[in-house]
């Protein structure tokens, strides 16, 4: 099993550092986030700058709040400075992301729009030798004789899709090179609805685990329970809960949102939730916890809390994440 890296530190240096000791210990990849207050490639640029070796993926950029030129661009200028390591991570985003977040419209079904949004990318790495660039669909036009990008590395970036509903898997399933498998999902999801949708194709999957190291194993619990009710406020997701009969579960937890009621959003998250979800504990538990993803997935990009932790103890955790299932 090959293990990557979420870097959840709250700064691009510590970003930075989390992917070296990363890097140093074997890893097979890193992956920056993207949220209101980050850039998911900007932050990727700084990070495989400072790596030689290291695969370094957006997991995920958003792809709906630019367009799928300015991803391509991005991930070849990046793909340029690493020599040939990046791997581009999209994904949709929820409604709320793309119109408050971002003032961007959210009306093409978002499949539909991301098969196309991948077909212009990839269009773009294929076009870079020179010949021009031409996509005509019915959520983009692109028209640019000319098109050529002198300097690329590889005409076949990688691309990775975010997805949790059957619509969007499937399209990661029919365009993708990986899907992004979000941190709300559980084992019985990936084997009942995930997996199958895979079969037959040459989309991987690479499920976030989110992982949380102590010698103090209640506050490891805590501190992925409180990031799984931070996901579970969004009743989107609630499908996953659904193949395990917790609909009750996310509804407790959103109502819990809505009064702003922290503490009784991670009340909510029962045990049986956290030990579908996360890996948690001291470090030879962990390591026992994470035999479980064997079969489900062939690359597991480990997931720091940060919900309600300090910048200090995400940089430690993600040290311990590292220090445990790190080599040599």
């Amino acid at each position: 099993m090959r293990h990557g890296l979420i870097l959840t530190a709250p700064s691009i240096q510590g970003q930075i550092e989390a992917a070296q000791l990363a890097e140093a210990r074997g890893f097979h990849s890193v992956w920056t986030t993207e949220f209101f207050h980050q850039h998911g490639l900007v932050r990727l640029a700084a990070v495989g700058a400072a790596t030689q070796r290291v695969q370094v993926g957006t997991a995920i950029a958003y792809a709906f709040m630019r367009t799928p030129m300015l991803a391509a661009s991005a991930a070849m200028d990046i793909d340029e400075i690493t020599g040939g390591r990046v791997i581009l991570g999209l994904g949709s985003g929820t409604r709320t992301m793309n119109e408050k977040w971002y003032s961007m419209p959210f009306e093409q079904p978002p499949a539909k729009r991301m098969r196309e949004a991948v077909g212009v990318i990839r269009g773009a790495f294929e076009a870079a030798g020179g010949g021009g660039l031409r996509y005509e669909g019915d959520c983009y036009s692109i028209s640019i004789p000319q098109f050529a990008r002198p300097g690329a590395v590889r005409k076949e970036i990688p691309i990775y899709v975010a997805a949790v509903n059957r619509g969007m898997i499937r399209c990661a399933a029919d365009v993708a090179d990986g899907l992004v498998g979000h941190p709300i999902y559980t084992r019985k999801y990936i084997a009942d609805k995930v997996l199958p949708e895979l079969e037959g194709s040459r989309c991987e999957l690479a499920p976030y685990v989110i992982c949380s190291i102590s010698d103090d194993p209640d506050r490891a619990r805590r501190e992925a329970r409180a990031q799984i009710a931070f996901y579970y406020s969004t009743r989107l997701y609630h499908t996953v809960l659904d193949v395990h009969g917790w609909r009750d579960i996310g509804e407790e937890i959103s109502q819990a949102f809505r009064r702003l009621d922290f503490k009784a959003m991670a009340a909510a998250v029962p045990d049986a939730l956290v030990d579908a979800i996360a890996i948690t504990g001291r470090p030879d538990e962990a390591r026992d916890q994470l035999r479980q993803w064997d079969g489900l997935a062939d690359h597991v990009l480990l997931y720091s809390p940060s919900i309600g932790l300090s910048p200090r103890r995400t940089q430690e955790n993600l040290a311990a994440i590292v220090d445990t299932f790190g080599s040599g």
